[in-house]
């Protein structure tokens, strides 16, 4: 377990930078607001709070989820227009300043990648940086699953994610930020997780964390020690 001066140490030092991004780099989660929008709103923001919780596997909630909520392709980027991801104040700065240090910035979601890439893209993050799972629609437009094979879909599927990102990109020093038991889990491999409760404080992800901040105002105030 590192301590809160060893994790800010390898924050300040670290090659790559990967961000969780329901509830940590925007302020919702993506898939409660697909629900909200689809008219299921209730019953899912339960099993989404039990799959942050960790007591169902991601896959299971994952699946569980979007079979009720059933969305169209065009209700997805009808949400995306009428409601657009909401950045977290900070993190646009927080990212700008990280690449202006030359450090790789990854997006690794459980969320949707039609709505991952366009966070992606406000906070100029190249979309081959960004790993989450795929909707899939038949080809009038309705749902029809998701693709099970992305990393992702699945428990521990950011440290499989991660520990291919050190192999691809050839990082030893990676830190993980999030505010979910999936974020977690992803250190190691990770070398450190700050976990992060500007949006939402889950108890389990506190208490395990060596460095927990709730504002990323915290993590550009140690950048500027270096």
């Amino acid at each position: 377990m590192t301590t809160v001066s060893q994790t800010k140490e390898i924050f300040r030092s670290a090659e790559a930078v990967c961000f969780d991004v329901d509830s940590t780099v925007i302020k919702e989660e993506g898939i409660d607001e697909l629900a909200k929008f689809c008219g299921v709103g209730d019953a899912v923001t339960e099993m989404t709070r039990k799959a942050m919780g960790g007591s169902v596997t991601f896959q299971t909630a994952l699946e569980e989820r979007l079979s009720v909520i059933r969305c169209s392709r065009e209700q997805v980027n009808k949400l995306i227009t009428d409601h657009p991801p909401q950045l977290t104040p900070g993190i646009k700065e927080l990212v700008e300043e990280l690449h202006q240090r030359k450090v790789k910035v990854f997006l690794i979601s459980g969320g949707f990648r039609c709505i991952v890439e366009h966070v992606a893209s406000q906070l100029n993050i190249p979309l081959h940086h960004v790993y989450a799972n795929r909707l899939k629609f038949y080809f009038n437009g309705e749902y029809a699953g998701f693709d099970e094979s992305q990393p992702t879909a699945e428990s521990g599927g950011k440290g499989k994610v991660i520990s291919m990102l050190k192999d691809k990109y050839n990082v030893q020093n990676i830190v993980m930020v999030g505010d979910g038991a999936t974020d977690l889990e992803a250190c190691p491999p990770a070398s450190a997780f700050i976990g992060f409760g500007g949006n939402v404080v889950r108890p389990h992800v506190k208490e395990k964390a060596s460095w927990y901040v709730t504002s990323f105002g915290e993590l550009l105030k140690e950048l500027e020690k270096i």
